[in-house]
C-alpha cells in the first residue's frame, strides 16, 4: 500500500491546501511571530554587547566566545537541555532561537564600528562629540550596512531553524512539514517547504531594501 501511495500521491493536493487555509495561516503567522521576537531580543541583547565588544577588546573575546559555544550547540540538543526546564512551550523555542543569533549579530556590529574610518571619529572628537554622543550620531549609523547585513544573515538562519522547533509543538510551519513526514503525505510537507523558503526570500529582500533607504550614502558612493 505504500509503494502504491507513493506512485498515485500528487506532490501538491490542492483541495487539501483549499480545505487547511486556516490551518496553513495559522502555521505562517506562528512561524513569523516567533521569528520577529527572536530576532527582536537577539538584537536588543546584541547591540550593548557588540558595542562593549568594540570599545573593551579584553571584554570581547570572551562575549564572542560564549556565543560562538551556543551557536555550534545542536539545535536538538539545546531544545534537549531547554525541554525539562521550560517544557514544551514558546519559551524554549525562543530561548534556544534568540540564542542563535547572538554571535552573529554580535559579530557584525564589532565589524561596522571596526569599520568606521579612524579620520572620522578623531573629527568628530574634535567638534566635541562626548563618547554618547559619538556612538549614536556617528559610529552606529556608519555601521549600519554591516549591521543590516548580519541582521540578514540571522533572519534567514532563524527562519530555518524555526521548522526545527515543530519538535517541541512550536514549529511554525515546521508543524506542516512534521505533519507531511508522520503521515507519509506530500502535500502538506511541500507547502511547509516552499513558504519557508518564499518567507527567507521575502525578508532578505525586504531586509536589502532597508537597508538602501538608510543609506543613502552608499548608494551615493556607488554612483561615483
Amino acid at each position: 500500500m505504500p509503494a502504491v501511495q507513493a506512485v498515485t500521491d500528487p506532490w501538491v493536493r490542492w483541495d487539501w491546501v483549499r480545505d487547511h487555509t486556516g490551518v496553513i495561516t495559522s502555521a505562517l503567522a506562528q512561524h513569523l511571530r516567533l521569528t520577529a521576537v527572536a530576532l527582536l531580543v537577539g538584537f536588543a541583547l546584541s547591540l550593548p554587547l557588540g558595542v562593549v565588544a568594540h570599545r573593551w577588546r579584553r571584554a570581547g573575546a570572551p562575549i564572542l566566545a560564549v556565543a560562538g559555544v551556543v551557536y555550534t550547540v545542536p539545535s536538538l540538543a539545546l531544545f534537549a537541555l531547554l525541554v525539562p526546564r521550560f517544557g514544551l512551550s514558546t519559551t524554549t523555542a525562543e530561548i534556544g532561537l534568540v540564542g542563535y543569533t547572538l554571535l552573529i549579530l554580535i559579530r557584525n556590529i564589532v565589524t561596522g564600528l571596526d569599520g568606521v574610518p579612524d579620520d572620522v571619529l578623531e573629527a568628530a572628537r574634535g567638534m566635541g562629540f562626548t563618547s554618547r554622543r559619538l556612538l549614536w550620531r556617528i559610529e552606529l549609523p556608519l555601521a549600519v550596512p554591516a549591521v543590516v547585513a548580519g541582521i540578514r544573515i540571522a533572519t534567514v538562519t532563524t527562519i530555518g531553524l524555526v521548522t526545527v522547533t515543530a519538535l517541541i509543538g512550536q514549529g511554525g510551519l515546521g508543524q506542516l512539514m512534521l505533519d507531511g513526514l508522520i503521515r507519509d503525505f506530500r502535500t502538506p510537507l511541500v507547502v511547509g517547504s516552499v513558504l519557508s523558503v518564499a518567507l527567507a526570500g521575502v525578508a532578505d529582500l525586504a531586509l536589502l531594501g532597508v537597508q538602501h533607504l538608510v543609506t543613502p550614502w552608499a548608494r551615493a558612493g556607488s554612483r561615483t
